[in-house]
């Protein structure tokens, strides 16, 4: 080779080491970026991991209180909800347990006398009351107690009304119960015949 080769491969070599070295310093100065662009991450990811906990915990006892308290107005030895929130399948869930002194069961297998049925209107009015914009202050049930024993229509009729008039929500219930249509402000009958609905 000659020295004219020589120097021109020479050239290409410092060039080409320049811009390794100016690579190199751009790679060093993405990866301070990342590392930093990471942190600021993790530590976004804690805040909202800690809200969504904080949010939990005051859903829990929104939910499990309202329900309690409705399930106290109806029964004399009542169970109490218990909400759990866990995580399945990466995702939030909200487990629902009755528990009576001290012992936890399942609401839809193993109570009796419509307890199900009570916390059922009770979860819908918590969740009424946790929505943003509230939707219109009026709830459509249909037979909403119809599991629940004759000996405790009363008491659910009565909290039904107390809520209405507390929280100034309409409640349209749909209801072969007298004792409910007894706290009703005004109740329309409907009955069938020959094929017609007669509303009175």
């Amino acid at each position: 080779m000659t020295t004219q080769l020589l120097r021109q491969k020479l050239e290409q070599q410092k060039g080409q080491r320049q811009q390794i070295e100016k690579n190199l310093t751009q790679l060093q100065e993405d990866l301070k970026l990342s590392r930093r662009s990471l942190r600021q991450h993790e530590q976004a990811r804690e805040i909202v991991r800690e809200v969504g906990l904080k949010t939990q915990q005051q859903l829990q006892f929104h939910i499990s209180d309202i329900t309690s308290l409705a399930l106290e107005a109806v029964f004399p030895n009542p169970y109490e909800l218990k909400a759990e929130f866990v995580q399945r399948r990466n995702k939030t869930e909200c487990d629902l347990s009755f528990v009576r002194d001290g012992n936890e069961i399942d609401p839809v297998t193993a109570s009796g006398v419509g307890a199900v049925d009570v916390a059922s209107f009770a979860l819908r009015i918590a969740s009424w009351s946790m929505s943003h914009p509230r939707t219109r202050n009026t709830i459509i049930l249909d037979e909403p107690f119809r599991f629940l024993s004759e000996n405790y229509q009363d008491q659910a009729s009565a909290m039904v009304k107390e809520i209405s008039e507390k929280l100034g929500l309409q409640f349209i219930i749909v209801t072969h119960e007298p004792i409910l249509a007894s706290y009703a402000d005004k109740v329309f009958e409907v009955s069938i015949r020959n094929d017609r609905s007669k509303v009175k």
